[in-house]
């Protein structure tokens, strides 16, 4: 299988809006909110205040009218309501997990959905955020993976999925003492190197100082290797780097993660020394599903401390017990197998904790997104197929 692009796959981005449509100012960088105000009739002198009240509102008070801006006048809040909006994207079905994890199946402007998970735990509580509607990738043990791409999410679709959350959450105005959303993980529906510069502008948002203000020590973008972008990534968005590896071995790799087969292994490691700002105290994170009779020997574990040590990488390995779905060739190891893995790789001298699923219920947990209306749409064609099969059948005996 042939894997897109040199760097990026040829995706289809958000078709833009109709030029009789209101402005959405959600996901605009400041420079660009402060061009739009003077472009709607702002003051040059007063864009720059403006802009830093407008912010404040949307990203740390988490308005969605212009209305409830009480420090701006009447008159540009008329004018700022007559041109612009702020939206959310339509939430189709909100699931909650009996462990407390939170489902969110999202449908854009254009009709496209995507879905965001948030996992709530003793000490923090993470946010795991798509990047792209369906994904390129095909990784075998991946449910995502068995849905088309269709296209990249743009960057107000990336930020909106937080908006969404802290929505939910009553989190509003945002504050960095008793958070409910403590972390991101970009590691959702799609790759977020096969969509950097929307991932980048998104992000840079919710790190801003006056809105959101989450620490970029908070937020993990995860790889399933695109080689060429990493070091990037690491230059220019700055935050935790998670690396899908999987496999210790190229063949097995191959045929697990199929970028592999344009990125080996070495070339990934490689990438993964020179990571900006990798030292003892901020490691690269490997995810490492654990698949029965296919990763899970202790060979296998014995070979990911030679390669992490071969490579002088500072590293964690999250062992995820796979969590299944319909139609998946693989098992999940036994736990007593994942136990004995995680054991040899600590006595080595590297952090290997296992990752208790979380959201399995609800179809949340790692390798489980999937758009469920589409999952949905496909239980329908079978249902009209069998009933056509059936009328048929019914014709051809009379």
């Amino acid at each position: 299988m042939q894997i897109p692009g040199p760097i990026d796959p040829i995706v289809r981005e958000a078709k833009p809006a109709s030029p009789d449509e209101k402005i959405d100012i959600l996901g605009l960088s400041r420079d660009e909110l402060k061009q739009k105000l003077i472009e709607a009739g702002v003051p040059e002198k007063q864009a720059g205040m403006r802009t830093s009240q407008v912010w404040g509102w949307i990203y740390h008070k988490g308005v969605t009218s212009f209305d409830d801006m009480a420090n701006i006048s009447k008159d540009v809040r008329a004018l700022l309501g007559s041109l612009f909006r702020i939206s959310r994207p339509e939430i189709i079905d909100a699931q909650y997990s009996e462990d407390g994890t939170r489902k969110y199946l999202l449908k854009f402007n254009d009709g496209s959905e995507a879905e965001a998970v948030y996992i709530p735990d003793e000490d923090r509580g993470t946010l795991c955020i798509s990047s792209q509607v369906g994904c390129t990738l095909n990784c075998k043990f991946c449910h995502t993976g068995t849905q088309r791409l269709v296209r990249n999410l743009t960057a107000n679709e990336i930020v909106a999925q937080m908006m969404v959350a802290r929505d939910d959450l009553c989190e509003w105005p945002a504050s960095s003492i008793n958070r409910k959303v403590t972390n991101i993980v970009m590691m959702g529906m799609g790759e977020p190197l096969y969509n950097f510069d929307n991932v980048k502008k998104a992000l840079h948002i919710i790190m801003d100082k006056e809105g959101i203000q989450l620490s970029r020590r908070r937020i993990t973008l995860s790889t399933s290797g695109v080689v060429p972008m990493m070091e990037r990534a690491g230059k220019e968005i700055g935050v935790n780097l998670a690396v899908s590896l999987h496999a210790v071995d190229n063949e097995t790799r191959d045929e697990v993660v199929p970028i592999n087969r344009k990125y080996p292994i070495e070339e990934l490691l490689e990438a993964c020394q020179k990571y900006p700002g990798t030292h003892n105290s901020r490691r690269i994170t490997f995810e490492y599903t654990m698949l029965k009779g296919v990763n899970d020997s202790d060979k296998d574990a014995l070979n990911l401390v030679r390669l992490l040590k071969k490579y002088d990488l500072p590293a964690k390995v999250n062992l995820i017990p796979f969590n299944p779905w319909p139609g998946t060739p693989y098992e999940c190891s036994s736990w007593d197998r994942i136990r004995a893995f995680s054991e040899l790789v600590f006595a080595k001298g590297i952090s290997a904790p296992i990752r208790m699923p979380r959201g399995r219920d609800i179809m949340a947990a790692c390798g489980q997104l999937k758009s469920e209306s589409q999952k949905l749409r496909k239980s329908q064609q079978i249902a009209l197929d069998k009933e056509k099969q059936e009328k048929k059948g019914n014709k051809n005996a009379n």
